[in-house]
């Protein structure tokens, strides 16, 4: 098991790389994406954005592709180990930390953006992933955008990153008050600044609230 830390540090990239979305070719199978906005200027913000379950960073892009390219953010999605994130599948973290570490690293060798405004973000498990990974590196990520989680499970708590968290009033798999509702209650209590938008709706992100997360991230730097 990990403690959930990241080895990685901001910094500037320094490569000037072509806008789109490409592979990280990390891993054969599961390995995830990098993608660069037309709009990306140089030493753009980068965004860590983890997928649902059974998805993949590819999947996932098209929750918030629209907003990334209405504010130049870079994407970086890996794919976790096995089908969820190893919080979930492992009972706690282990080896999807090293392999974000690795994620980071390769896309600050092809790209042109800023790692020291670096947010986590994520839909579903992945917004669960974003809080308990971005909650044990908030001297790591400066912001958490969670889209719908489930629950965090972070480990030693580090920093008091602010955190933005939407969830549909009529979500059938991650029920509002079994998850969003104590997760804000939970995060108040232990006096983080949060931003809570509920909508109606299901278990989605409605791309008006894709860009309010998007937009109330880069307003926090």
């Amino acid at each position: 098991m990990s403690d959930g830390r990241l080895a990685f540090r901001g910094g500037r990239g320094t490569t000037r790389g072509e806008p789109g979305d490409a592979p990280l070719d990390l891993s054969p199978g599961r390995d995830g994406l990098l993608y660069v906005p037309d709009s990306a200027e140089p030493g753009a913000p980068v965004m860590v954005f983890f997928h649902g379950a059974g998805g993949s960073g590819r999947r996932e892009l098209r929750a918030i592709v629209a907003a990334a390219d209405r504010y130049g953010v870079v994407v970086v999605l890996p794919d976790s180990r096995g089908p969820t994130w190893d919080v979930i599948v492992a009972g706690g973290f282990a080896d999807d930390p090293p392999f974000i570490d690795r994620a980071l690293a390769r896309a600050a060798e092809r790209c042109d953006a800023d790692f020291g405004r670096l947010a986590a973000g994520g839909v579903s498990d992945g917004a669960s992933y974003a809080l308990s990974i971005g909650l044990t590196n908030g001297d790591v990520f400066g912001a958490v955008v969670a889209f719908s989680p489930g629950f965090l499970a972070p480990g030693e708590l580090v920093g008091r990153p602010p955190v933005f968290i939407s969830h549909g009033t009529e979500d059938p798999i991650l029920p509002i008050d079994a998850c969003s509702r104590q997760i804000v209650t939970l995060l108040g209590a232990a006096e983080y600044p949060v931003t809570y938008r509920e909508f109606a709706g299901g278990h989605t992100v409605p791309p008006a609230i894709a860009d309010e997360g998007l937009a109330w991230w880069l307003a926090t730097m």
